[in-house]
């Protein structure tokens, strides 16, 4: 950030630190047991949790706050996505109900953090209209 506080980077965008916690989190309870070997349902938990991380830095490095606000709106939904599928992985006993609290309550809060963004740019673009 600049003194004035004006995020520069990606990087220091809260959402975007929380999505990647929670990718991190998703790669390590998705590389053991079965969900390892459901190549399917753990390649597209993957990619959700990837998605909402990719398109928080993506919109943010396009520059323009309508882009932005789409890339955010895309992100959001893959909060949705992957909280999901996480439910299958309880369903289908990959996961215990522990593990599935933990990491759906990360995602509710990445999914919250991304809404608030969303909402704030969407401010500043009615700004400047």
């Amino acid at each position: 950030m600049t003194n004035h506080g004006r995020i520069e980077k990606f990087e220091d965008l809260i959402a975007w630190q929380k999505a990647r916690e929670l990718t991190k989190n998703i790669y390590k309870v998705t590389k053991q047991g079965d969900f390892f070997k459901d190549f399917g349902l753990r390649d597209q938990t993957r990619r959700a949790s990837v998605s909402i991380m990719s398109n928080i830095s993506e919109g943010f490095e396009r520059g323009g706050r309508s882009e932005f606000h789409q890339f955010l709106v895309i992100a959001k939904g893959s909060c949705a996505e992957l909280r999901s599928q996480l439910y299958v992985a309880l369903d289908v006993e990959y996961i215990d109900i522990t593990t599935f609290k933990n990491i759906d309550d990360l995602a509710k809060e990445t999914s919250r953090l991304v809404g608030g963004l969303r909402s704030a740019v969407y401010k500043q673009k009615m700004k400047t209209k």
